[in-house]
């Protein structure tokens, strides 16, 4: 099938109809949703937390954290934890936290039986390293943004950067959608602070006040946690 890129190793596609296209033949699908879904995984299984994705964000996600024993990472959290990467700090080991994600926790639950990482800059070094162990076909599928006013995809900046610093660190032949996405990282990754600001969901971020996640986020390969999803769950790979 030409949709699958199957005579490539290293393969890239958008949002969940590439996840559903390349993971049947894929060794290991990397997730990518920079601002903030995967950083957010980073941050907290590198912490020990336990991170269950979840599709929709309304009142069905508090039947879900209850029936998995978790709590809400919303506006709502006691403890002040969201999907802003800073409320994440200093998280108790063991936490078991639902990340509602419309974008990234969609994507990661659409792989059916192929192993899924969470990927994003912070561990892009890992979790290329940890794919590749799984065999040589690696599908990178940035997870992309929702238009508000129709729920089509919005390809962004900040997925593909991210997508591409992966593909920068994975050995094999790159499809040209892969080529692509690891020749925007090597152009825009002298300034990733400037070019996650600048861009639409990096100052939606900002008008939100959530600046400190921008700079977070774009901390490039400081981080050997591999978030990898086991029994609907994100942990931390041993």
């Amino acid at each position: 099938m030409i949709y699958d890129q199957t005579e490539y190793d290293i393969v890239c596609e958008w949002s969940a109809e590439g996840v559903s296209m390349l993971a049947p033949t894929a060794d290991a699908v990397i997730v990518v949703d920079v601002l903030t879904f995967t950083t957010c995984v980073e941050f907290a299984t590198n912490q020990g937390a336990v991170v269950y994705p979840y599709r929709w964000r309304d009142e069905t996600m508090y039947d879900f954290a209850a029936k998995v024993n978790a709590e809400v990472a919303d506006r709502n959290n006691p403890n002040g934890y969201s999907l802003s990467t800073v409320s994440l700090r200093n998280l108790p080991e063991k936490t078991r936290l639902v990340l509602p994600s419309p974008n990234g926790s969609s994507v990661s639950l659409l792989a059916g039986n192929t192993p899924v990482i969470a990927g994003c800059l912070r561990n892009c070094r890992a979790v290329a390293e940890s794919a590749l162990k799984k065999g040589k076909r690696v599908a990178v599928i940035p997870a992309g943004e929702r238009w508000k006013e129709s729920d089509a995809l919005r390809p962004c900046v900040e997925d593909l950067i991210g997508a591409g610093a992966i593909i920068f660190y994975l050995q094999g032949r790159l499809s040209p959608e892969a080529l692509i996405a690891k020749t925007v990282f090597e152009n825009l990754s002298k300034d990733l602070i400037e070019n996650l600001k600048n861009c639409v969901s990096g100052r939606e971020k900002i008008a939100r006040g959530e600046e400190r996640d921008i700079h977070l986020a774009a901390e490039l390969a400081v981080s050997d946690c591999v978030p990898i999803l086991k029994n609907d769950a994100f942990i931390k790979e041993v």
